[in-house]
């Protein structure tokens, strides 16, 4: 080898799988001691989008946690004397509510107790430990009904939401339901927007599910919902308002909230849920408004598989084939049914029968009654004249029966620029269009600053500098007024 030659590198050492666990243990627990660090900076600052900032690391965190992780970032993050009542164990039960206890009282910062605690309670629900996790989220929830601090909100809010899933999947939800009605009253006493919007919802959902409805209708009239908080809260409950509608045959408002729901949600594949239920009820409301869906819809990848069935419902729908709509509704019956909303789809009957009574009027001049009821599979001439007549009546078809030869006579169709219709259209987009601008400019949210001190500061100077200038004009004034009086 020459002296020119460069010695060759030295070989990497493999690391065996106990140092790769260890490394991604390291990694790990530096994460959460990171957005620990971001709670304690938003309480000590009284900025609340560091605290949110912490909360959205979770999304990376949860993962990883283990029993290991949580019990050693415990003993880390929190003051001495924590670390050893918030162990982790494969049965957490028993020390969960000495864990919930212990959390808010001994932490130098209570919101840190809690962010962990968080923690604690996402890992119990990932690993199915309902009971332990049960017993530990009505501890923290009772810690946090004690206290009453702003920065503690968003955690509050999270820890409220697992508080009322552990409840629904043990199916108890109708126990907890004064409890949940007592705090979001003092939720909204105290201001708490996070734990008032997270329980406004977790209520609408509750009664939605038991199909009480008219509770529901009263709780919305009577409830204001928080513009403050985050687009997640605000499209769950835009949601369940397009469901309630929607039920209550209010199918423009229903298809309003609906569209907001779609757009307000996060596009991620974690939220792919939430979008194709949205979409699939907006698909069926837009249907009953006489509005046939975008085909481009039904094209996109996270909602292409499960809107199979709204698509074959969307066909029978625009073509009026009753005889398709009937076939498309006993094979997803259990589809629409697991929905819930298989009662909407069942609406959709009579405007499959009006858009084939609109396409034969289009096709025809001329129709004798007996052959509309061959066509749309009725069961006699006197159905036909009726849906006819009422067809007629609704303005669906422009056209006029003939009783005592029992046929239809469509008219001539007139310029549909000559009528109100294009002016409604570009009004409902021009409102649809500032109604997103005015949310999209509530929505704007800035992090305090020390700029007003700035501005009273450069005010101060302002105010000082003109008293200065009026000083040296009156002092030139008495200068000229002393040497007027010499001469």
């Amino acid at each position: 080898m020459t002296d020119m030659e460069a010695d060759p590198a030295p070989a990497v050492p493999e690391l065996t799988p106990e140092q790769k666990a260890a490394a991604a243990l390291a990694t790990a627990l530096a994460d959460i001691k990171s957005a620990v660090g971001l709670v304690e900076r938003g309480v000590s600052s009284l900025e609340s989008r560091f605290v949110t900032r912490a909360l959205r690391s979770t999304a990376s965190i949860r993962p990883r946690l283990t029993a290991e992780l949580l019990s050693k970032a415990v003993a880390a993050n929190l003051a001495q004397g924590i670390s050893g009542k918030m162990d982790v164990d494969a049965e957490p039960a028993p020390d969960a509510s000495a864990a919930g206890q212990s959390i808010p009282a001994k932490s130098s910062v209570p919101e840190s107790g809690f962010f962990l605690g968080l923690l604690i309670i996402v890992f119990l629900h990932d690993q199915k430990q309902y009971l332990g996790a049960t017993a530990l989220a009505t501890s923290l929830v009772e810690s946090i009904q004690a206290l009453n601090r702003r920065t503690l909100d968003p955690i509050a809010g999270r820890i409220y939401f697992y508080y009322v899933r552990f409840y629904e999947l043990a199916d108890q939800v109708s126990d907890i339901r004064p409890q949940l009605l007592a705090a979001y009253r003092s939720a909204v006493l105290r201001h708490d927007d996070e734990i008032q919007a997270t329980l406004l919802n977790a209520l609408l959902r509750h009664y939605l599910q038991l199909n009480l409805i008219d509770q529901a209708d009263r709780l919305v009239s009577k409830a204001t919902f928080p513009e403050t908080v985050g687009n997640n809260q605000a499209a769950r409950y835009t949601y369940y308002l397009g469901r309630i509608r929607a039920i209550q045959l209010d199918y423009s408002a229903s298809h309003r909230h609906l569209l907001q729901a779609t757009r307000k949600a996060p596009q991620t594949n974690a939220t792919a849920g939430f979008l194709q239920t949205a979409t699939k009820l907006a698909v069926i409301v837009q249907l009953l408004m006489g509005e046939i869906p975008e085909r481009a819809l039904f094209l996109e990848p996270k909602l292409r598989t499960a809107l199979v069935p709204y698509l074959h419902i969307t066909q029978a729908v625009r073509v009026g084939d009753l005889a398709k709509f009937q076939e498309t509704l006993a094979a997803y019956a259990d589809t629409f049914r697991a929905d819930k909303n298989l009662t909407l789809i069942l609406r959709l009957r009579h405007n499959v029968i009006k858009a084939g009574v609109r396409r034969i009027s289009l096709a025809y001049s001329r129709i004798s009654l007996r052959d509309i009821c061959l066509k749309l599979q009725l069961d006699s001439e006197e159905d036909a004249e009726y849906i006819v007549a009422k067809a007629i009546r609704d303005g669906v078809i422009d056209a006029t029966i003939d009783h005592e030869k029992g046929f239809m006579k469509s008219n001539e169709n007139p310029d549909i620029y000559s009528t109100t219709e294009p002016q409604s259209a570009f009004h409902q987009r021009i409102s649809f269009c500032l109604g997103l601008h005015n949310e999209s400019v509530k929505a704007l949210r800035f992090p305090k600053s020390d700029a007003n001190k700035d501005i009273a500061t450069a005010n101060q100077l302002l105010a000082e500098e003109r008293k200065l200038a009026q000083d040296i004009i009156q002092a030139e004034l008495d200068s000229e007024d002393e040497d007027t009086g010499d001469n």
